[in-house]
């Protein structure tokens, strides 16, 4: 709260349409100018309109000459407010809103998201529709990866593992259009299941993606792995050991780099992953090299974990029985893309006025949810992605508050940059692989 002598209030007078403020950003002598002591000390503003920092993401950097004496972060520049939209939104149409969050994982956040609102329903999705899951999440994380390493890759100068990185990026864009409908922000898991069973033809061309990526992979090896440079840019850059990592909260590839071989696919199973056979690829170097190939032996990974998910899928329901719930339920693929199914849409229209009468309080009105409040956590491409929602009996969230990883991984910043060139900054930064629309939710 300001006072009358404070010289930074903000400042007001009477005009015809009101009271006016005038509001000045009178902090920066005290926040970040210049000491007058320290002749030598610089600060610059890294972002956020910067092709480096990752995303729309802002440094203040105090320099002494290339050296980084101190390093802070600046967020906010996306203000999305989507945790606070969807207590406007029904419990379903939430789905629509946190799929927009981390935009480069965005079925983990409706994953997770469903998940949480499960458990307050005390339902469970059938297990085709867990499988499905399993699967859409793998090829995510694949597509994540690439991009970590393909903007890495731009922003330390090897452009060429930009456009590969996004090529086979392509491929895994591909799949999840096929089986959603969109590249990104798909909407595609739902309370109770998913939108709609995998299309016809879906699983030959997973089979042909799992054929290709190996030597994709491979080749990325060739190309980075063994480069002098690569290695020169990343080997003991950005230092941070798992006392660190534990001490800020950091989870994922930065966590597992450090030695540490958490991941909650293992430690907190979650739609059977207990059941499948597959590693937690880690490195004891703690530096961005370690990062590097900790997200390049995920890759692999994933690649086992799809191959496995094709194996068990059984033919079953993709969503809950419940009509209550069960939202949609009659989707169908048609000439013009994806649809009510027309025998559904006879039914509703022609044949039962109950049935319509449902459908529309389903759409409008949305589900109850009984009161309560979960926690639920899930290993995104990041790290502990965690959804807190509450409920308080209605046909909308009372709450959801998500433990972001990006977010959270970004407080190591400071830790992993100050004292190294300001060069190491872009580096560190690439490492962490942060996603800006998460962490301005």
């Amino acid at each position: 709260m300001t006072t009358l002598d404070d010289p930074y209030a903000a400042g007001s007078r009477e005009t015809t349409e009101g009271r006016v403020y005038t509001v000045t950003g009178g902090d920066w002598d005290q926040t970040f100018g210049a000491d007058p002591h320290e002749d030598e000390r610089l600060v610059v503003n890294m972002g956020p309109q910067h092709p480096s920092t990752h995303g729309v993401l802002r440094l203040v950097l105090d320099l002494e000459g290339e050296t980084v004496t101190k390093a802070r972060v600046v967020i906010g520049y996306l203000h999305t407010g989507i945790e606070k939209t969807t207590e406007y939104r029904t419990w379903t149409q939430g789905t629509t809103l946190v799929t927009r969050m981390d935009y480069l994982a965005p079925l983990y956040n409706e994953t997770a998201y469903c998940l949480a609102v499960e458990k307050l329903l005390g339902i469970e999705a059938p297990p085709r529709a867990q499988t499905i899951r399993v699967l859409v999440m793998e090829i995510n994380r694949i597509a994540s990866h690439l991009v970590g390493l393909a903007t890495g890759g731009m922003e330390l100068g090897a452009l060429t593992a930009m456009t590969n990185g996004f090529r086979e990026r392509e491929l895994a864009l591909d799949l999840l259009e096929e089986i959603t409908g969109l590249r990104m922000n798909h909407a595609y898991v739902r309370p109770g299941g998913v939108a709609q069973d995998l299309p016809e033809g879906a699983v030959e061309h997973i089979r042909e993606f799992l054929a290709v990526m190996p030597e994709r992979v491979a080749g990325f090896h060739r190309l980075l792995t063994g480069q002098p440079i690569w290695q020169r840019r990343l080997k003991d850059v950005g230092y941070l050991d798992v006392t660190g990592c534990v001490a800020l909260g950091v989870t994922g590839p930065v966590l597992r780099a450090a030695g540490l071989p958490w991941d909650l696919r293992k430690v907190e199973p979650y739609l059977g992953y207990q059941t499948y056979d597959f590693e937690v690829p880690t490195t004891d170097t703690c530096d961005a090299w370690g990062r590097y190939l900790v997200r390049m032996a995920e890759i692999n990974e994933s690649l086992k974990l799809i191959g496995q998910a094709l194996d068990r899928l059984e033919p079953g329901p993709v969503m809950v029985e419940d009509k209550k719930i069960a939202w949609p339920a009659q989707l169908s693929l048609g000439a013009d893309g994806l649809g009510q199914s027309m025998e559904h849409v006879r039914h509703i229209m022609g044949q039962s006025m109950e049935a319509l009468i449902h459908h529309f309080k389903l759409v409008t009105e949305g589900f109850r949810v009984p009161a309560g409040q979960v926690y639920v956590p899930i290993e995104s491409p990041r790290g502990e992605l965690g959804y807190h929602v509450v409920s308080d009996g209605g046909t909308r969230p009372f709450r959801v508050h998500v433990r972001d990883p990006s977010f959270t991984n970004l407080q190591a910043t400071a830790a992993m940059s100050e004292g190294g060139m300001i060069a190491d900054v872009i580096a560190a930064i690439a490492s962490i692989d942060p996603v800006m629309g998460g962490v301005d939710r």
